[in-house]
């Protein structure tokens, strides 16, 4: 990674709301002022990036985190602040447990950067699209949570399959 440095880290929301320091292996340019959200074929997303973002190995260092007790193997995918402070009502369930690696939104949208590619604002689709729709998937893992499902999220994730509704079938 030239330019800077081979780790990322970013504040993120864990459980309770509590803000820690989630690393990854830089994918991006340094100092690129881009949004939060990551679109396919994005000039700041470097040809190294690409490779890690595809086969999901930028998220490896996110396994100290999980070991320091901050992500869970499975679980929601811990947000950046500004994301999880939308949250209201029942929704603020999300909040109560450790984030995760992985989990059933996580595989759903396993393509998000190439979904999020095809719209004409991103950032607009994202929030009103994704997002919402994320919240909802995750509030169902939460609800219909075994440690069998969180088995299967795992192995699915492993064979790079994506996983839609585990709990409808």
């Amino acid at each position: 990674m030239p330019g800077g440095p081979v780790l990322f880290s970013q504040k993120r929301v864990g459980r309770h709301g509590n803000l820690f320091v989630m690393h990854k292996f830089r994918t991006m340019s340094v100092n690129h002022g881009g949004s939060s959200i990551s679109v396919k074929g994005e000039t700041r997303i470097t040809p190294l990036g690409a490779i890690l973002r595809k086969y999901k190995l930028d998220e490896l260092p996110e396994l100290w985190n999980i070991l320091i007790g901050n992500m869970s193997l499975v679980g929601p995918r811990p947000d950046v602040p500004g994301y999880a402070d939308k949250l209201t009502g029942d929704d603020r369930l999300l909040l109560t447990i450790r984030p995760g690696l992985t989990g059933p939104a996580s595989l759903k949208y396993s393509n998000e950067e190439e979904i999020l590619a095809l719209q004409s604002d991103p950032q607009k689709y994202n929030d009103e699209v994704l997002y919402p729709d994320k919240v909802r998937i995750n509030l169902e893992y939460i609800r219909h949570w075994t440690f069998l499902l969180d088995l299967k999220i795992i192995l699915f994730t492993l064979l790079g399959k994506p996983l839609r509704e585990p709990w409808a079938n």
